[in-house]
C-alpha cells in the first residue's frame, strides 16, 4: 500500500484516478477546491476506509506525509480558466511550487498533469514531445497554456536542483463518464448535443484536427508513467490517441454509415432501426448512446455471426448490420444489388488489369501499388457481401 495525494481529485480525470488507485489497495488523500470538481464524482468513495477528502486550494501551502503525488489541479476548460485568468495561472505556477515543496519534504515521486496546449497553435501534426510549439504568450488562452509551460519548467528545475523524481505527461483530448456537460470543448459539446438531440456544432470548416482518447486509457497511461518508468525518466510524454481526426470526420463517422443505409433503402429518418455489430477492438462501445441518438436506433446489439439479409457496412475492421426484414421491396432490392454487383466486378477487373501488368508493379511507387491492392481487397469483399445478400433474398 502506498500513501498517495491527488490534487484536483474530485475532477473528471482525478475522480477516475482515485477509483483506480483505491482499487489497487492504496491510501488516497484527495484535495480539491471544487471550482471545477464535483463532490458527486467522489461521493461513492467516501465510505472507503482508505479514502480521505480535504477541501483545499493548492494556491495555499499544504503538507502531508505521502509517497506519491499526482498534481492534476487546474481548470482545463476555456469556460472556466478564462473566468479568472490570474487565478488560473496562479494554480499552475504557485500550486506547482506548493506540490513540489511537499514532494521535496517527503522525497516523494510527483507527476505533473500537463497538457497538449503547451504546443500552442502547432504547425506540426501530430506533435512529438521534442516539438517546442508555436505559442502566443499574450492571448486569452495564455493564462492556461503559459501556466502549464511554467509548471513544466518548475518540475524540471526541482529535478535538476533537488533530485526530486518528477514525471511530466501532456494530456490530449479525453472523454468519458463524469465529463462536465458545460465543459465547452469539442468532444464534450459533440456528445452532449448528440445525447440531447440537438443539432451538432461543427466549428469553422470542420477541418481542424483533434485526437480523442477514452478516460480509461489516460488513467492507464498516468499510472504506468508513475510506476513503470525509472526515477531518472522525467518525460514529457504525450498521452492521447495517436490518430488525429478532423471534427467533421468525427461527426460523420458516427452517423454517415447508418444514414447511407437509409438513403439506399429509401427508409425515412424518423423510422427507428436496429443496429447489430460484431464487436472487435475497433468498436467504440463508449459511443453507443451517441450513435443510438444520432442515427435513431432502438438498440445496438452485439452479435457473433453475420446477417446476410441485413444491410452491412464496415467501419475500420468492425462489421455492422441493419436488419431489413419487412422494411424493403425484395424485388427492387434484388435489382439494385445485381446492378451493384456488376459495377464492382467491372471495377475489380480494371484493378486486376493494372496489377497483372508486371511493368506497372515494378516501376510504380510502392504506395501506388499498395493502394491498388487495397482497392482489390475492398472490391472482393464488397462482391462477396453482395452475393451473400442476393442469396439471402432468394
Amino acid at each position: 500500500m502506498k500513501r498517495i495525494l491527488i490534487s484536483g481529485g474530485a475532477g473528471f480525470i482525478g475522480s477516475h484516478l482515485c477509483e483506480r488507485l483505491l482499487a489497487e489497495g492504496n491510501d488516497i488523500i484527495c484535495i480539491d477546491n471544487y471550482f471545477t470538481g464535483h463532490k458527486s464524482n467522489i461521493r461513492h468513495l467516501l465510505p472507503h476506509p482508505n479514502f480521505e477528502v480535504i477541501r483545499h486550494d493548492i494556491v495555499y501551502p499544504y503538507m502531508a506525509e505521502v509517497e506519491e503525488i499526482y498534481n492534476l489541479a487546474c481548470p482545463a476548460s476555456p469556460i472556466y480558466y478564462q473566468h479568472d485568468p490570474i487565478k488560473t495561472t496562479q494554480t499552475s505556477v504557485i500550486g506547482s511550487i506548493n506540490m513540489l515543496g511537499m514532494a521535496k519534504y517527503n522525497r516523494a515521486k510527483i507527476l505533473q498533469a500537463s497538457t497538449s496546449e503547451v504546443y500552442g497553435d502547432p504547425l506540426i501534426h501530430p506533435q512529438r514531445e521534442d516539438y517546442w510549439g508555436h505559442v502566443n504568450p499574450l492571448g486569452v488562452r495564455s493564462c492556461y497554456d503559459e501556466g502549464k509551460r511554467c509548471a513544466e519548467s518548475l518540475f524540471m528545475s526541482y529535478y535538476r536542483e533537488h533530485g526530486i523524481p518528477v514525471k511530466i505527461i501532456r494530456i490530449f483530448n479525453t472523454y468519458g463518464p463524469k465529463m462536465d456537460i458545460n465543459d465547452g470543448r469539442v468532444v464534450s459539446n459533440f456528445i452532449v448535443q448528440a445525447l440531447r438531440g440537438d443539432n451538432i456544432t461543427i466549428y469553422g470548416d470542420g477541418e481542424q484536427s483533434r485526437s480523442f482518447q477514452y478516460i480509461d486509457d489516460l488513467i492507464e497511461g498516468m499510472v504506468r508513467m508513475m510506476n513503470d518508468t525509472p526515477d531518472d525518466f522525467t518525460g514529457p510524454v504525450n498521452i492521447g490517441n495517436p490518430n488525429e481526426f478532423t471534427i467533421a470526420e468525427l461527426a460523420r463517422e458516427v452517423i454517415s454509415s447508418v444514414r447511407n443505409v437509409r438513403n439506399q433503402k429509401n427508409l425515412p429518418q424518423k423510422e427507428a432501426l436496429t443496429l447489430k455489430v460484431i464487436a472487435d477492438e475497433n468498436y467504440p462501445a463508449e459511443y453507443a448512446p451517441v450513435m443510438r441518438k444520432m442515427a435513431n436506433l432502438t438498440a445496438i446489439e452485439t452479435v457473433t455471426e453475420k446477417d446476410p439479409a441485413a444491410a452491412a457496412f464496415i467501419v475500420k475492421t468492425t462489421q455492422y448490420f441493419v436488419p431489413m426484414a419487412g422494411k424493403i421491396d425484395a424485388e427492387a432490392e434484388r435489382r439494385k444489388l445485381t446492378d451493384e454487383l456488376a459495377y464492382q466486378k467491372g471495377f475489380l477487373a480494371i484493378v486486376m488489369k493494372k496489377l497483372s501488368n508486371e511493368r506497372f508493379v515494378q516501376s510504380a511507387p510502392g504506395k501506388v501499388v499498395a493502394n491498388e491492392r487495397a482497392k482489390q481487397a475492398d472490391a472482393e469483399a464488397k462482391i462477396a457481401a453482395i452475393k451473400a445478400q442476393l442469396e439471402a433474398l432468394s
